[in-house]
């Protein structure tokens, strides 16, 4: 029964964690700010979002399968895949900030070209207008933070399955 527990539980243990701080960090937000979110939405989003949640899944399985215990050692071939796709996760930002600067760019355009004919520009405007750079920011911001996670529950998983079956955790054979 331990072993089952240690072997066969804990693992799907740990790869369920990002995915309810995934799930957490999205209830944790106010109501209005997810709902701006949603509809200020830009394609921007969409392409850190899509792409983003692709990665983390691929993480997760592989986080699985590094988490498998193999009577001496854990099983380590995903361990290069999973570093490389940590890795991913600082591309996150770097598009959200390019997300952010084009939404900056078209609204200062916009409010460049209104003010030429109107010599007016209302508030409501360059809210409107600079909503999709607020957007792409949170997008990477968030992806990246997720990314990181499966890694680190690896790292963490191992060394406490480690400790629970008798060898010895952080021996640095085990890690990726």
């Amino acid at each position: 029964m331990r072993r089952f527990l240690i072997q066969g539980v804990l693992p799907v243990i740990f790869c369920v964690v990002p995915l309810m701080a995934a799930a957490l960090i999205g209830v944790a937000m106010p109501a209005e700010a997810r709902k701006f979110y949603v509809e200020k939405m830009a394609s921007m989003d969409a392409l850190i979002l899509g792409l983003g949640t692709a990665i983390f899944a691929i993480q997760v399985v592989l986080s699985w399968r590094a988490l498998q215990w193999r009577g001496t050692s854990f099983d380590q071939r995903p361990d290069r895949w999973l570093s490389n796709l940590a890795q991913a996760a600082e591309w996150f930002p770097l598009l959200g900030l390019i997300g952010t600067v084009g939404g900056i760019l078209v609204t200062f355009g916009t409010i460049g070209e209104q003010a030429e004919t109107t010599n007016v520009v209302r508030p409501q405007k360059i809210i409107q207008l600079y909503a999709p750079a607020i957007t792409a920011t949170g997008s990477g911001l968030f992806m990246s933070l997720i990314n990181i996670l499966p890694i680190w529950v690896v790292l963490l998983g191992r060394d406490l399955i480690l400790t629970l079956g008798g060898g010895e955790a952080s021996s640095g054979e085990a890690r990726p």
